[in-house]
């Protein structure tokens, strides 16, 4: 099974775990946010969280960010961010498919995608999508969930869809690899 079968079922797991996500994972996710604010500022950016989930990263970057807009595939999770967001006036979310964006190309200079990678079918393209959507002075943050990646697949992956990894997070504690990239090597 691949491509559409593979995403709707992720989406039913997190429509399904919506009510006790927070609960699961809000001290995992937290830990990728600090590792990922250390490495890229994204104060003033147009910033688009990846995966959002319920919105726990919104307290932590909206303040920062110009314009932060939140885009997961499940319904049930995007309930919840859209609460978080509404403690925001610069906060939006929308239901979207991390591989067919709804965004222009080179719209924003921050992208966040905290644990997706290992969720979508073709993970290389993914980061082409997000690639077409960053402005060239941008950065994007990808992680990648250890246990599904080892280091080396991880940045196989993110070197065949065309990056530069600026830096790579691989701290004791952490379940993902952050890593900064640059859309643009040179």
């Amino acid at each position: 099974m691949t491509g559409w079968k593979d995403k709707r079922k992720v989406m039913q797991r997190y429509d399904l775990t919506a009510e006790m996500y927070e609960e699961r994972y809000a001290e995992e996710q937290k830990a990728k946010y600090r590792a990922a604010l250390r490495q890229v500022n994204a104060a003033n950016d147009l910033v688009l969280d990846v995966g959002c989930g319920t919105g726990l990263f919104f307290k932590e970057v909206t303040s920062e960010g110009r314009i932060v807009v939140g885009i997961d595939i499940s319904r049930r999770l995007l309930q919840k961010a859209k609460e978080k967001s509404k403690a925001y006036a610069n906060t939006h979310v929308l239901q979207a498919d991390a591989d067919h964006l709804p965004f222009k190309d080179a719209l924003f200079c921050s992208i966040f995608a905290f644990t997706i990678l290992q969720n979508m079918p073709h993970p290389s393209d993914t980061l082409k999508e997000l690639k077409r959507i960053v402005n060239m002075d941008g950065r994007i943050v990808v992680t990648g969930l250890k246990k599904s990646f080892p280091l080396n697949k991880f940045t196989n992956i993110i070197e065949d869809a065309g990056f530069k990894i600026v830096s790579i997070v691989d701290e004791e504690g952490l379940s993902c690899y952050v890593s900064v990239l640059s859309p643009y090597i040179g």
